[in-house]
C-alpha cells in the first residue's frame, strides 16, 4: 500500500522547457528554447571565483549574505537609480531570482489572498501563488505588443488583492514598461495596502536606448515592494543560481524569516567574487549593447525565414507567429519543428495558465552566432 499524497499543485506537471530541452536533446536539435547562454561568460569573474575558494571562503557566509557584496550592490543601485537602500537591512542574497520571487510571495501571502498576474507570464508565478493558499488573478497582456491594460487592472482590485506581480524586461515577449506604466501603478496602488512584487532580473539587459523603469526609482512604490534580481541571467550564469531581493527593512524582516529556514544560505565563493567584480561598472553597462547586436543579428538572419517576428526591447527572448507557415496549436508546430526541423523552440502557449494560443513561439538569440546562424539555416526550409 502506497501512502497518498494530497498535491499542493495538482494542475502542475512537467514543465514544457524540460520537455522541450529533452527533445532537443533527442533529436540533436539546435536549441533556442531554454534562456540559458552557450557562450562562455567573464573570465575575471571565473579567476575571482577561483580564488575566493583558493582563498578559503568555502564555508557558510551570513543568511543575509556576504556583506561586501551587499555593500556592492547598495553602491550600484545609488550609480543607476540614485536611490539609498541599506545593505544591512534592505538586501538579501538569495539563490537565483525565481527563489527571490518565491520566497516573497511566501512572506505576505495569506490562504484567500488574490495576486494580479499578466500573462503570457514566468511560469513559477502561479504555482508559487496557488503553493500559499492564494489565488492568481490573470490579466492579458494586450496583443501584438504585450502592454499592461491599466483599466483592466483597476477593475480587478479587490479587498482581497494582496500583490500585483510586474515584469519588466518581460519574459517571455521583451517588452517594457514605459513611465506612463509606472505612473497607472502608482496611481492604482496609492492608499491602498496592495504590495508590487517585481521582477527584474533581466535589469541590464534592455535595448534601443530605452531605460529601465527599476521600481527601485520610485521611493512611494519601493516602500511597499519586492525587488528581485538575478546575478546568472546577468552575468551568463544561470547554473550559479544567485540573486538578490531588495525591500524596505520591515518587508525584509518577514523575507528573512521564510529565508533563513528554506535555504538559509547562498554559494560564498561566487559572493565574494560578485562583490569585488560588480565595481567595475563596465561589467554591467555593458550587457545591452552586447545582447543588442546578438538581438539584431538574429533579425536580419530571421528576414530570410516565414516567421513573423515581433518586437523586442529587452531580455534574452523575441517572439515570433508562423502564420505564414501553419496553422498548427503553437505546441504542436514546437514539437514539429524540433522533430523535423531541428531547431527547439518554446511555444507561447506555455505561459498562459489556460493554454492561450495565439500561434507564437518563443526564441532565445543569448547564443554564439554560429548557434544562430545554425538554427536560422534550418528554418530557411519551412
Amino acid at each position: 500500500m502506497s501512502i497518498h499524497i494530497q498535491s499542493k499543485l495538482p494542475n502542475v506537471g512537467t514543465t514544457i522547457f524540460t520537455t522541450m530541452s529533452a527533445l532537443a536533446a533527442q533529436h540533436n536539435a539546435v536549441n533556442l528554447g531554454q534562456g540559458l547562454p552557450d557562450y562562455a561568460m567573464n573570465q575575471d569573474l571565473i579567476a575571482l571565483v577561483s580564488k575566493a575558494m583558493n582563498d578559503n571562503y568555502n564555508q557558510y557566509a551570513p543568511m543575509a549574505g556576504w556583506m561586501p557584496l551587499r555593500e556592492s550592490i547598495a553602491e550600484k543601485v545609488m550609480f543607476l537609480y540614485n536611490t539609498a537602500v541599506n545593505p544591512d537591512t534592505d538586501i538579501t542574497i538569495t539563490p537565483g531570482g525565481t527563489y527571490a520571487i518565491y520566497s516573497s510571495l511566501t512572506t505576505i501571502l495569506q490562504p484567500g489572498d488574490e495576486v494580479i498576474v499578466f500573462e503570457p507570464a514566468y511560469d513559477s508565478y502561479v504555482p508559487n501563488i496557488e503553493v500559499n493558499g492564494a489565488k492568481a488573478v490573470l490579466l492579458p497582456l494586450t496583443i501584438p505588443d504585450f502592454r499592461i491594460d491599466w483599466q483592466l487592472v483597476k477593475q480587478n482590485i479587490s479587498p482581497k488583492t494582496k500583490a500585483i506581480i510586474i515584469n519588466t524586461p518581460h519574459n517571455p515577449t521583451g517588452a517594457v514598461l514605459q513611465k506612463n506604466d509606472i505612473e497607472e501603478l502608482r496611481n492604482i496602488v496609492k492608499g491602498t495596502n496592495v504590495f508590487i512584487i517585481s521582477d527584474e532580473v533581466y535589469e541590464h539587459l534592455i535595448f534601443d536606448g530605452i531605460e529601465h523603469q527599476s521600481i527601485l526609482r520610485y521611493p512611494d512604490l519601493m516602500e511597499r515592494s519586492f525587488v528581485c534580481f538575478s546575478f546568472g541571467k546577468v552575468y551568463h550564469c544561470t547554473g550559479w543560481k544567485l540573486g538578490y531581493t531588495i525591500a524596505p527593512a520591515t518587508l525584509t524582516k518577514e523575507f528573512r524569516k521564510v529565508h533563513q529556514f528554506n535555504c538559509f544560505s547562498c554559494f560564498t565563493p561566487a559572493q565574494v567574487a560578485l562583490a569585488t567584480f560588480l565595481k567595475d561598472k563596465n561589467s554591467y553597462l555593458q550587457l545591452s549593447p552586447f545582447l543588442q547586436e546578438k538581438r539584431d543579428y538574429f533579425i536580419e538572419l530571421m528576414k530570410d525565414t516565414r516567421f513573423n517576428l515581433k518586437s523586442s526591447s529587452g531580455s534574452y527572448f523575441i517572439t515570433a507567429s508562423y502564420e505564414r507557415i501553419s496553422n498548427k496549436a503553437d505546441a504542436d508546430f514546437a514539437i514539429r519543428l524540433t522533430k523535423e526541423f531541428g531547431v527547439a523552440t518554446i511555444p507561447l502557449s506555455a505561459f498562459y495558465q489556460n493554454s492561450k494560443d495565439d500561434k507564437l513561439l518563443r526564441f532565445c538569440f543569448a547564443k554564439k552566432n554560429e548557434t544562430l546562424e545554425a538554427a536560422v539555416e534550418r528554418l530557411i526550409r519551412l
